[in-house]
């Protein structure tokens, strides 16, 4: 549904400006982010993960930009998103007249070709236009060599080819192409950028208005097939945001869904803690099929989870957190010294070195994506079981071993408390599958591992002191993902030491209404500085709040976070409650899963979550 915020000032050629001011468009190959201001100030070609070709977001204007908004400093704008769509109209009015930009991306039919579409449209008096395109490759280092077309101009460097068609006069001022003009009422101008790679010849690009159309339409059946669960219509309204929103965070070849589209953009503004989000996360996956599954959308089930299965295929003891797009398994992580870093947040990366740490957890989430897939009847593969096997085997092997946790903390390795739980979880996930679909396996020997690991948690991580289970063996910090105990089945909600982490986590964790992961400042956790709270876990308090029966506080808790959305639906992964904006790369699927799960639980008190709880208890 369409979003609309109060009118804001459009100032003139800085891009500094914060998270929520963008806008994400995307064709399920790449994505670009979009300011109220009318600069597209991020985009990745030909994917994701590709260097990006407009890299402003974490530099200035010179590392590369495509600006159109009204010559006006003094414009006031407003935007929303057609409604069921992906496609994002700027509005903006000045003292001469009103004029929208229409921004999208068409799917496209022909691999690694990518159209981003913007058009112009009168809708009131007159009013005069700039259009500002920086091209630069490699993330805005790479000055492309230009040339003009009689279709508007094309762009080279190494590789790459970018065709810029437009009617428009381009005017070239050094590394820069402009182009001025005024448009009326009743006008209508489009202005395409293609992408394909130096070796192609540029093909034939299809009427903006018949695109529009089509990716209109896509999109209005695509919607349709969302199941709602019923509720407030501002839920409803943001369930459907959220699950667009998880669309464009899909690699369409492959299935993969991404945690984010960015890069680097800080968890404290001005810190260290800057990570490369454009891979695909292990522990996302089972709240991402359950999320998709609540919503109706098997075939995106399905595929995530045949990624899955071919991503983490091969040698047990190589099994990794993380993986590329199309399930690549070597992300080293560089720095980019010319980007000056969002809002001077420093370093800039590229590539996850996480990728190559330990997380015991990550087994865990496997074998409950693989159960919940199970259960969801989803399509079947022989080999998805000879490989859980062989998984246990290595498993039972290293379960004890300390790592680094969910968090990916750059400090000492712990023995985790979510990491051991996760443990356990992939030995009852196994257990449950064996029994409830007649699998074989070593099912005597599964149960007398699962319950070591059980007293071993208890007798090791719960704090009688505190009345707490704590962040690892032997601390005394906590850990919002502790939260997840009930919902993985660990112990049933209404267990006293359930109870009572809960109680100890909102009192230590909870700032502002919103939770933080961890006290960064006690954990030695390898990083300087603090940062904001994780939107993700405040979604599992929801989420625990209604496991253990208080579900007037889980719903305070949901509206307080869709409160935090941008004007557009949108969030990041953390907020900072001090300045009252959000941190962190952008949009952030997890967040926007855990939007839909916590939804759905709201809405289904004693649904699946508070059985499986209470039956595994």
């Amino acid at each position: 549904m369409a979003v609309k915020e109060p009118r804001a000032n459009v100032t003139g050629g800085s891009c500094h400006r914060n998270i929520e001011d963008y806008g994400i468009i995307g064709n399920m190959l790449t994505a670009a982010l979009v300011g109220k201001d009318g600069s597209i100030d991020w985009l990745c070609l030909p994917r994701f993960d590709s260097p990006a070709c407009f890299a402003a977001l974490l530099g200035t204007p010179d590392n590369g930009r495509w600006k159109i908004a009204p010559r006006d400093e003094n414009t006031l704008c407003s935007r929303r998103y057609l409604d069921g769509t992906a496609i994002l109209e700027t509005r903006f009015e000045t003292v001469t007249g009103v004029v929208t930009v229409t921004d999208f991306m068409p799917l496209s039919a022909e691999p690694g070709k990518t159209n981003l579409v913007r058009i112009i449209a009168g809708e009131r008096g007159q009013v005069d236009m700039q259009m500002e395109l920086i091209l630069r490759f490699s993330y805005g280092q790479a000055v492309p060599w230009v040339q003009r077309r009689d279709y508007g101009l094309s762009a080279v460097a190494g590789p790459d080819t970018v065709h810029l068609h437009t009617r428009l006069a381009l005017k070239g001022e050094g590394k820069t192409t402009r182009s001025r003009f005024t448009i009326s009422q009743g006008e209508r101008l489009s202005v395409t950028l293609s992408y394909h790679a130096s070796t192609l010849v540029p093909s034939f690009v299809p009427d903006s208005q018949e695109s529009l159309q089509q990716t209109t339409n896509w999109w209005h059946e695509w919607s349709k097939r969302e199941r709602h669960p019923g509720g407030p219509a501002h839920w409803q309204r943001a369930l459907e945001r959220s699950l667009i929103t998880l669309k464009l965070l899909t690699f369409e070849p492959t299935g993969a869904i991404i945690a984010a589209p960015t890069t680097s953009l800080p968890e404290r503004i001005g810190g260290q803690r800057n990570w490369d989000y454009r891979y695909c996360w292990l522990r996302d996956s089972a709240l991402t099929l359950l999320a998709l599954l609540q919503a109706g959308y098997r075939q995106e089930a399905e595929a995530w989870r045949q990624w899955l299965l071919r991503a983490v295929a091969g040698d047990p003891d190589q099994l990794q957190i993380m993986y590329g797009i199309a399930g690549e398994r070597w992300l080293p992580e560089l720095e980019v010294p010319w980007l000056a870093g969002f809002e001077q947040s420093k370093p800039v990366r590229i590539g996850n070195a996480a990728a190559s740490q330990m997380q015991l957890d990550v087994y865990g989430e496997l074998f409950d994506t693989l159960h919940g897939a199970r259960v969801a009847e989803l399509q079947q593969r022989n080999e998805a079981w000879s490989l859980q096997k062989v998984l246990l085997t290595t498993l039972a092997q290293k379960w004890q071993i300390p790592d680094q946790g969910i968090w990916e903390v750059r400090g000492p390795a712990r023995a985790f408390t979510h990491s051991r739980m996760m443990v356990w979880v992939a030995f009852d996930r196994a257990i449950t599958a064996a029994e409830q679909f007649h699998l074989d396996g070593p099912v005597d020997e599964w149960k007398g591992l699962r319950a070591m690991i059980h007293d071993d948690i208890c007798q090791n991580a719960f704090d009688r002191q505190k009345n707490s289970f704590v962040q690892y063996y032997g601390g005394k910090t906590l850990d919002a993902s502790l939260l997840l105990m009930p919902q993985t089945g660990f112990l049933p909600p209404d267990d006293p030491r359930v109870l009572g982490t809960l109680e100890a986590v909102e009192n230590e964790l909870l700032k502002d209404g919103l939770m933080l992961r961890y006290s960064a400042d006690d954990a030695q956790d390898g990083m300087d500085g603090g940062e904001g709270a994780f939107l993700v876990c405040s979604f599992w308090l929801a989420d625990a709040y209604v496991l253990c029966g208080q579900r007037d506080k889980a719903a305070i808790i949901f509206e307080r976070l869709l409160a935090l959305r941008n004007d557009l639906g949108l969030l990041s992964e953390e907020y900072d409650c001090v300045a009252g904006r959000m941190l962190g790369n952008f949009p952030q699927a997890f967040s926007h899963i855990g939007l839909i799960n916590t939804a759905h639980n709201l809405l289904r008190v004693d649904g699946p979550a508070r059985e499986r709880a209470q039956r595994r208890g």
